[in-house]
């Protein structure tokens, strides 16, 4: 559930799963009633000590992707989600030329070296987004007072899709307040026979939900 009013310019939100734990690494999304519209950008998806930092990236459609290799290996990065397929083959350093994420949705990447390397970027068409730190705590600065819908994504929700969170109303003359948000936690599967790669669990989830 949403609590409305709340303080325009600054919001502040707690995300949460179904038993009220923080929830690191979850996405909220914003958009106006007026629908306005906001410019793309540039952003980072480091590699260090073999994972992807950020885990989890949320970007604007039109966004112009870096992937730098801060480790002292090489990594290849890749993905085979709809909304972005893209091979960067064994490197070091950071390779000449960003990657592109047009269209909305959810890329999945791995690495073809390193199987447990797994890493997600939330391409987004709403104007303002933020990811949840490690306390489950979002902070979007500068929103006009108005209408807004809010949405969720989390890689562990079910079916990996984003889920509506409510409406909410920001007016100028509201004090800053937070707002809880649950999430339901994927339903628990039986352990594999054999050591599954963590890349393609997630590719496979985020395959059947666009299907």
């Amino acid at each position: 559930m949403l609590s409305t009013p709340l303080q325009a310019g600054n919001l502040q939100a707690e995300l949460v799963d179904e038993q009220g734990q923080p929830l690191a690494n979850a996405v909220l999304t914003l958009r106006s009633a007026t629908g306005s519209v906001a410019e793309p950008g540039t952003a980072i998806m480091d590699q260090r000590s073999q994972q992807f930092a950020p885990t989890v990236l949320a970007v604007r459609s039109g966004t112009s992707v870096a992937f730098p290799n801060s480790d002292n290996i090489r990594h290849h990065v890749y993905s085979f989600s709809l909304a972005k397929r893209f091979e960067l083959r064994l490197y070091q350093g950071t390779p000449s030329a960003p990657v592109v994420f047009d269209s909305p949705g959810v890329v999945v990447l791995g690495c073809n070296i390193h199987d447990w390397m797994v890493g997600y970027i939330y391409v987004t068409d709403d104007p303002w987004f933020a990811v949840s730190d490690e306390h489950g705590r979002v902070t979007l600065d500068q929103l006009p007072a108005g209408s807004y819908t809010a949405s969720l994504w989390h890689p562990q929700a079910p079916g990996m899709l984003p889920q509506a969170a409510g409406e909410l109303q920001l007016t100028e003359a509201a004090k800053q307040q937070r707002f809880t948000v649950a999430m339901q936690a994927p339903a628990a599967q039986a352990a594999p026979s054999a050591p599954a790669s963590a890349f393609g669990d997630a590719f496979k989830k985020a395959r059947d939900a666009a299907q």
